[in-house]
């Protein structure tokens, strides 16, 4: 059976029709075609899915579709700014914290809910933010050090 939602989308309104059992990752990746957000762990502990919904980081594989109707999401796709790469994607390039690029956009958006939250974070809150996110290539040190540049710091 299908729902009528209607959601802010990275600054876009939007109305869809959903099925009401479908994941929030599935219906971001298939129906909307936005694939930044990855499919790790299926379970919510990985963090590869970490999206933003009403200013929260939260795995998109553990919330249904139905749940953002009335919500305010962002991807990492909504992450740039007039068609460039936000400061946080470039730092994340200029700082070497890409190596696979798996788990990359989750961690993006677990560490710019926290920005948006607080502006000027800690190196000790920032672990704290991105501990939800596992990352078998970086080993930390690179992503922690581009977080802090975004930052301004």
């Amino acid at each position: 059976m299908k729902k009528h939602i209607k959601f802010l989308l990275n600054g876009r309104e939007m109305a869809c029709e959903v099925e009401q059992n479908k994941r929030l990752l599935d219906f971001l990746r298939e129906d909307l075609q936005l694939t930044g957000t990855k499919e790790g762990c299926s379970v919510g502990e990985c963090g590869a899915c970490t999206i933003i919904v009403d200013k929260l980081a939260v795995n998109s594989c553990l919330m249904l579709a139905v749940q953002v109707d009335g919500a305010e999401v962002m991807t990492v796709e909504g992450l740039m700014e007039n068609g460039e790469l936000s400061k946080m994607q470039q730092q994340f390039i200029d700082k070497g914290a890409i190596q696979c690029g798996f788990c990359t956009p989750g961690m993006m958006m677990s560490a710019y809910a926290l920005i948006m939250h607080n502006p000027d974070p800690s190196v000790e809150e920032i672990k704290t933010a991105i501990a939800g996110n596992l990352c078998r290539c970086t080993g930390y040190k690179q992503i922690i050090e581009a977080v802090s540049c975004s930052c301004g710091k």
